[in-house]
């Protein structure tokens, strides 16, 4: 009504483009797949249809402000499966799911800048609003209002979940030529993460290279190519400081005590803001030479983007046979953190205590007794030593109570155990998803093979 009594004449048209449908179909069928994993997933799928009901009623609201002509589409789609890739609040807070989403809209609508001649809007508009909540719950230390620390773990719960996150984006690498930046991100964080392996002798990222989290970070969040590098040269560019800033932010996040899982959220706006200076530099000096696509082409492949991309399939592949991404890595399973912290990496101990508490958690008496020799180890507080103790020892594993009885006496020489047949299902697990396996000897092979050497004599011998 207020728009005919200011005499505007409102219309709207149908404009699909193939950006977001492509983006729409790729996340869509992953979130599928994900979910096949996950019931959790399957459950917030009403939840979404209601984001998206709402996205599409303030995207036009925000469209009629700003014109007489709404455009619909496949635009908010790849946005809310963006967001909710990677934060979801809580029940009680989900009214802030909307505000999240609100605040993207609100960027992609009024926050522009003069570009290739044309204005443009400056920030992704999934990642700018992931970002700033991001920040908000670090200063105001409330994670604890969403998923997000569940949502980081849960994505490594499918099988092969690389392999999927590589195909379902391949086709929009190819069409989009977007390949150059997850090339450029995926090769700086695992020359990094290899690197530090080889001077430490254990992971930076504890359970990857390359954690899924931010591999599809690499793939579906940064990659937007209306807020990225025009340049082929600056894409590299672009795709090498995501990566780099995901690590220092990891790194600062840790050493301040704060979730980690932010490290690939906090990072884009920064970058977005830096776009044009990246295409400005990056054909002058020696950046010009950075092109992945101009040295193909010199040896005959083209055409550029089809051969970017069959570049980055090749590196996948060299990458999934050397366990530089994958199902396998051996950084997931304790055994290999318990080696390093024995041979004095206080970074492995300290990440032995976390997983032993989880695994304690999750009603693993061996693993409460272990927690307290741990503790003890790194100069813990003796009463949450003895409580560990004495939890294992009322879940009648008798080297806690031994334990107990010894820290009493002031006695430091703690006595060890295997863990018990029924409890191998959750200290074997590592960093996927739950072990379905009941059967004795498969769980002592998987044992086995992920490091438990004492049980790789089977069953039998443990008897």
């Amino acid at each position: 009504m207020a728009a005919t009594r200011s005499g505007r004449d409102l219309s709207w048209e149908v404009m699909i483009k193939t950006p977001h449908w492509l983006q729409m179909l790729a996340q869509g069928s992953l979130m599928v797949y994900w979910g096949a994993f996950l019931p959790a997933v399957y459950g917030n799928m009403q939840l979404i249809v209601g984001q998206l009901l709402f996205a599409y009623g303030f995207d036009a609201l925000l469209q009629f402000i700003r014109g007489n002509r709404y455009k619909l589409g496949f635009g908010p789609f790849p946005i809310l499966f963006s967001i909710n890739f990677f934060l979801w609040f809580r029940p009680e807070y989900y009214y802030w799911q909307f505000v999240v989403i609100a605040l993207g809209f609100a960027a992609k609508a009024f926050i522009h800048w003069e570009r290739d001649g044309r204005t443009r809007h400056i920030f992704n508009p999934s990642s700018f609003p992931l970002s700033v909540f991001s920040l908000v719950l670090i200063l105001t230390g409330t994670t604890g209002a969403t998923f997000g620390q569940e949502i980081a773990q849960s994505l490594f719960n499918p099988p092969h979940i690389y392999l999927a996150v590589f195909l379902v984006t391949l086709p929009a690498q190819i069409l989009f030529g977007v390949a150059t930046m997850t090339i450029a991100a995926v090769t700086t964080a695992f020359a990094f993460s290899a690197g530090f392996y080889a001077l430490t002798g254990a992971y930076f990222f504890r359970d990857a290279y390359i954690p899924i989290a931010v591999f599809l970070g690499m793939h579906l969040l940064f990659t937007d190519p209306a807020t990225s590098p025009r340049t082929e040269q600056g894409r590299v560019i672009f795709g090498v400081l995501y990566a780099s800033f995901t690590i220092a932010l990891a790194g600062i996040l840790e050493f301040a005590g704060a979730p980690t899982f932010y490290d690939k959220l906090l990072p884009i706006p920064i970058l977005n803001l830096m776009v044009r200076r990246i295409d400005a530099v990056a054909v002058t000096g020696v950046f010009r030479h950075l092109e992945p696509a101009r040295l193909l082409g010199a040896l005959g492949l083209a055409p550029a983007r089809l051969a970017t991309a069959g570049l980055w399939a090749l590196m996948f592949v060299g990458l999934g046979t050397s366990r530089g991404v994958g199902d396998s890595h051996p950084g997931q399973y304790l055994p290999f953190w318990q080696e390093a912290c024995v041979q004095g990496n206080n970074r492995a101990c300290e990440y032995v205590a976390d997983v032993e508490t989880v695994y304690c958690e999750r009603g693993s008496s061996w693993a409460c007794n272990e927690l307290g020799v741990t503790l003890s180890a790194l100069g813990g507080d003796p009463t949450i030593v003895r409580a560990a103790f004495d939890q294992a020892c009322a879940m009648d594993f008798r080297p806690g109570c031994e334990n107990s009885l010894r820290l009493t006496t002031r006695q430091s020489d703690f006595v060890h155990g295997n863990p018990p047949d029924d409890e191998l299902g959750i200290v074997i697990r590592g960093s996927k998803g739950p072990i379905t396996e009941t059967d004795i000897g498969v769980l002592y092979s998987l044992a086995c093979e992920r490091g438990w050497t004492a049980h790789c004599a089977g069953p039998m011998a443990s008897m």
